[in-house]
């Protein structure tokens, strides 16, 4: 763990205490305003200029600085999430997708909500999503992680479907990041924390600074280090240990000396945490060039290192023969192989902007890229090592250490959007705005050393192979035009259409109609309806690669690629969505906001990674064909298992489901002032979301299976990817946050109730309702400012350090219900993690 750089950052702040305490006053006071601003200037989900966010016709809400600081660990994903009701953050993920967690807006997919900063694309990870059977599957989406939350002046989510404005993704709505622009002051803040069990160790540091770009310029940048340290959660691993930690009697004499292992009985770590080590550097920057014209750049770089426990391996699962005939085992306590990610990430955009004869006009260009390399560290290949082993008269050492190839994907984005108003003699003039955009995506994967992927490849993680290299691009060309008009006084409509047409499959063309009725200053009704679209990712599309466990290996085929054709899937076509919503807004006192918004979207052709679809079962030493279909696909990819798996199958994405999506969100937003005892802003947030599938797919012909003494499949999704979809999530979430200042102290609390979450669980031919009941999460944070500039924060997340039930164990069986290795596992699609209560102390120079 690095701990000298917060060393360095509490001597730089006590260095540059004296500087700005004007500064960090006037800054403080803007803060007072509370978590959100009703007298916020909006720039998403509508083209007109001077529209506040208490005024829009579309449910937005606004999160200031403020509200994204009062969380305890520096991550913008989990800021967000604790702050809106209806934004969901993965706490837990399987495989790689542990190393790059993902969330979700209105309970939809993380590739449903489009991301965007400056109100310009923001490209996506390389490191795709593949485990089946989770919320969060197939997301390949803008990673939150890369962005620190220091260069963030505030963020506006539009919750509600925007695909005719702003073209795929924008199903469930849109996160427009708004970077800071100031030309002078900054500040720098060191912060530090660990879980209440002692392990999770944080730390990170940011510098915020703005500066002047000549006379009519400004250059603000941000630099940011974090790091995290690994949890682990869960007990003995039940192949080693019965549940109280005593090693198994029954076990080889070989498999015994697992009781030599670090950390024994607690073995296996794979429930828990990544560690990493992240640097990000954003900027933003703009140049009056007089006469209206303005030139504008931003952009960032990020460099993260992350790694994750995967399942133990036991003494006995590699073994060599030396060539004078003595067999060993070269790990005779096992071993904790490790998934790795070095991955580097870049975005720059470039543009111009101005004003002619009553016409705006903006050109802009935006390129970034997300290189990921995966390595599997402590690990060995149980098929390549007796090979090499049989070649040596003596024992020899295992390679450990794999390079398992490189995920690149890359977006390239230029717009012009041109806007216009226009006197037609209606209560307000015409807004007028139209555009065009043209986009390239692309996405490769590059092989991995011959040794990563040789017979069934490297333990735990499987390298890419030459049949799962490629490079593929795509092209995107796209127009819209945009109409806003207040026909008569106190009505605003406002109508967008957009045409797509993709290289790869062809045409989309949507919709949308958003009007606002306001009867008096204190009541408006609002709604929308639209249609919407979400392109595959080429990731979805053309992503390769096998997920091995202990008992079983799954190839993943490329969506579009003969091997799917084999097992009969058809190339993936885009999502497409109806999206119907009505709201009221009230302002009852002054200082007081309610609204209250209801929703119904509906997705056809929802794009989901399938269930394991079972090719053979080869436990008890018989091969049973469970799908020829999916064995010959298997072949046709040119995939090598490994020998000493129990089950091999299939996963594909798929257009697999329709799915209906209903819900509601109450916002209410008060201040109010208590004299000598302080100020309170108030915000509460209510959301009820449910998903219903409304239609699966069948499974292929050729899959399915009726043979009566083994594996009998016959649905495209297992009841556990189907409870994924529906009831992994809360149908219910309430945020509630009281932010008090009084002179030099200040506190948030901030109470989160989560609503029912379950998930089915199968194994061994039984099924379990794995349920997380009605659950209150509270954090709190108190501040005290030392000096006009200086500020010291104390806090804890969870402060009262819930978990999340373990998963029940299988009576009769020795195993847990959901077929894990691990006694005493959490539940991990906890919706607040798994990790319970968090503390930490941060200090905040502003200058």
């Amino acid at each position: 763990m690095n701990k000298l750089f917060v060393g360095a950052s509490i001597i730089a702040l006590t260095a540059l205490s004296a500087r700005g305490a004007a500064a960090a006053e006037a800054a403080d006071a803007a803060a007072a305003a509370g978590p959100s601003s009703l007298d916020e200037l909006i720039v998403t989900g509508t083209r007109a200029t001077g529209m506040k966010a208490a005024d829009s016709p579309a449910p937005i809400q606004v999160l200031g600085a403020n509200a994204l600081k009062q969380v305890g660990p520096p991550d913008l994903m989990q800021a967000i999430a604790q702050n809106l009701p209806s934004f969901n953050a993965q706490g837990f993920g399987g495989d790689s997708a542990n190393l790059t967690l993902s969330a979700a807006l209105r309970g939809l997919n993380p590739n449903d909500t489009l991301v965007l900063v400056n109100g310009k694309r923001r490209h996506g990870t390389g490191n795709l999503a593949v485990d089946g059977g989770s919320p969060y599957s197939g997301s390949a989406t803008a990673d939150l992680g890369l962005i620190p939350v220091g260069a963030i002046d505030h963020i506006e989510v539009l919750q509600d479907g925007a695909a005719a404005q702003y073209g795929s993704d924008a199903i469930a709505g849109v996160v427009n990041i708004i970077l800071k622009n100031n030309s002078d002051g900054g500040a720098l803040t060191a912060t530090a924390g660990q879980n209440y069990q002692g392990d999770g160790k944080t730390g990170a540091w940011s510098f915020n600074n703005g500066t002047k770009l000549g006379d009519s310029g400004f250059l603000n940048f941000t630099v940011e280090e974090r790091y995290h340290e690994h949890t682990v959660r869960g007990g003995a691993d039940r192949r080693l240990y019965d549940i109280n930690g005593n090693l198994l009697s029954t076990d080889s004499a070989v498999d015994a000396g697992v009781a030599n292992a670090p950390g024994a009985p607690q073995v296996n770590k794979i429930n828990g945490d990544p560690a990493y080590n992240l640097y990000n550097f954003f900027y933003n920057a703009g140049y009056d060039l007089g006469g209206g014209i303005e030139l504008y750049s931003f952009g960032s770089f990020s460099h993260r290192n992350a790694s994750s426990y995967e399942n133990l391996r036991v003494p006995s699962k590699v073994s060599g023969t030396t060539s004078t005939g003595v067999k060993y085992y070269p790990f005779p306590a096992g071993f904790d192989p490790v998934e790795t990610l070095a991955e580097d990430d870049y975005s720059f955009t470039g543009g111009i902007k101005g004003a002619f004869e009553g016409w705006s006009w903006d050109l802009s260009t935006t390129y970034g890229k997300d290189r990921d390399g995966i390595y599997t560290d402590g690990s060995a290949n149980a098929q390549l090592f007796p090979v090499l082993a049989a070649v040596s008269a003596t024992p020899i050492a295992s390679q450990r250490d794999f390079y398992d190839g490189t995920f690149a994907t890359s977006e390239w984005t230029t717009n012009l959007d041109i806007v216009k108003t226009f006197d037609v003699g209606a209560a307000s003039p015409l807004n007028f705005a139209f555009g065009a955009e043209a986009r390239q995506n692309k996405f490769e994967i590059d092989a991995g050393e011959p040794s990563s992927y040789f017979g069934g490849g490297a333990q735990s993680f499987t390298g890419y192979d030459p049949s799962n290299a490629g490079v593929h691009t795509r092209n995107d060309y796209a127009g819209y035009v945009d109409l806003a008009i207040d026909p008569i006084k106190d009505l605003h409509l406002d109508l967008a259409g957009r045409y797509s047409h993709y290289s790869d499959f062809g045409e989309a063309t949507v919709g949308k109609l958003t009007g606002r009725y306001d009867f008096s200053p204190m009541f408006a009704l609002r709604g929308t309806i639209s249609n919407g679209f979400r392109a595959p990712t080429l990731a979805e599309e053309y992503y390769s690669g096998t997920n091995v466990s202990p008992s079983s290996a799954d190839v993943q085929l490329p969506a579009n690629s003969p091997g799917a054709v084999i097992a009969g899937f058809a190339p993936l076509k885009p999502e497409k969505s109806t999206n119907y919503s009505v709201g009221l807004v009230a302002h009852p006192i002054e200082g007081m906001q309610i609204s209250l918004d209801a929703y119904q979207i509906d997705v056809r052709d929802r794009i989901v990674v399938t269930g394991f679809i079972y090719g053979s079962d080869l436990s008890g030493g018989v091969n049973h064909v469970i799908s020829q279909a999916v064995l010959n696909a298997i072949t046709a990819h040119g995939n090598t298992l490994d020998t000493g798996i129990s089950y091999a199958g299939i996963s594909v994405f798929t257009n697999g489901v329709d799915t209906r999506t209903q819900g509601a969100e109450l916002t209410v937003n008060y201040a109010s002032d208590f004299g000598e005892f302080g100020h309170v802003d108030w915000t509460g947030g209510l959301n009820y979301n449910k998903t219903t599938i409304t239609k699966l797919y069948p499974l292929p012909a050729q899959d399915f299976s009726a043979a009566p003494t083994v594996i009998t499949q016959t649905t495209l999704l297992s009841p556990s990817a189907q409870s994924s979809l529906t009831t992994a999530t809360p149908r219910e979430k309430f945020v509630g946050n009281a932010y008090w200042t009084l002179g030099k102290w200040s506190a948030n609390l901030r109470e989160t109730v989560y609503g029912e979450t379950s998930e089915l669980a199968s194994t061994s031919n039984i099924t379990t309702d794995l349920k997380i009941p009605v659950s209150a999460i509270t954090d709190l944070t108190v501040a005290y400012k030392i000096t006009g500039a200086l500020k010291l924060e104390v806090g804890a997340n969870n402060l009262f350090d819930k978990t999340p039930p373990n998963v029940p164990n299988l009576p009769g069986l020795n195993k847990p219900a959901n077929g894990g290795n691990v006694w005493n596992a959490p539940m991990t699609f906890s919706p607040w993690g798994i990790n319970g209560g968090y503390y930490y102390a941060r200090v905040t120079l502003t200058y």
